[in-house]
Order: C-alpha cells, then sequence, then structure tokens
C-alpha cells in the first residue's frame, strides 16, 4: 500500500536529491581538504576562505573550485606521485634484501671487497640457488 502512493517518478527524483547531496559533502571534503594541505596560503588566508566556504557555500565552494583548479590538479598529482615513490622505494628495499639474489648481490660484494675468495663465493651462490 505504501508503494502505490509514492510513485516511480518520485522515487527518482528522491535518489537524485540524495546523489545530489553525496556529491556536495564530497566537494566539499575536496575543497577543505585542499585548502588545509596547501603550504602556499597563509594561514589568514585559509581562515578567510573556510569563513566564506561556511558563510555563502554553493558559492564558495565554486569560487574555491574556479580560482584553484589548476593547484587541486599539482597538489594531488604531486601527493600521488611522491605516494607511489615512497611504494617503490619500498618494494625495491623488501625485494632486494632477501632471497637468492640478496644472498648472491652479498656475496658478490664481499667477493669485490677481497673478504671471500672465488670457491668461497662459489659455494655461498650454490648455496642460495639451492634454498630458493
Amino acid at each position: 500500500m505504501v508503494a502505490a502512493d509514492y510513485p516511480f517518478l518520485d522515487v527518482l527524483w528522491t535518489m537524485l536529491i540524495i546523489f545530489a547531496w553525496i556529491i556536495w559533502f564530497w566537494l566539499l571534503i575536496t575543497v577543505f581538504s585542499d585548502l588545509f594541505r596547501r603550504h602556499d596560503t597563509s594561514g589568514f588566508a585559509k581562515v578567510l576562505w573556510i569563513i566564506f566556504v561556511i558563510v555563502l557555500p554553493f558559492l564558495g565552494v565554486f569560487i574555491y573550485l574556479i580560482v584553484n583548479h589548476d593547484g587541486m590538479t599539482q597538489r594531488t598529482m604531486d601527493q600521488a606521485n611522491a605516494q607511489r615513490a615512497q611504494m617503490d622505494d619500498y618494494v625495491r628495499n623488501v625485494a632486494g634484501s632477501g632471497g637468492a639474489a640478496g644472498e648472491i648481490e652479498k656475496a658478490k660484494g664481499l667477493l669485490d671487497s677481497g673478504a671471500i675468495t672465488q670457491a668461497e663465493f662459489e659455494s655461498i651462490k650454490a648455496k642460495a640457488l639451492a634454498a630458493s
């Protein structure tokens, strides 16, 4: 009985309104997170932007997006590149430090420094390859 009182177009309209609110809150979070991670803006300017966005939310967010869209993109790309570089360094450190390749690399360093002989290097190499 309840479904008969709520036509299909009203359901679609309600869904549209809900999605619009979700997008609106996503925009607010994006603007505030970009504003707080900026290093090129003074604290006073950040406070003015916050007041502007709180007092006139739609106008404040849209003007911030228009004025700072290039900077937002650049800051997001810089952050993604920094995270990617950090992950790549972590993977290299973890992958390079273990396993047969790591043991052989250490043994080669010892051989090059003269700490071990060629026969000892071959023995370490054979053990590392047999273990893997």
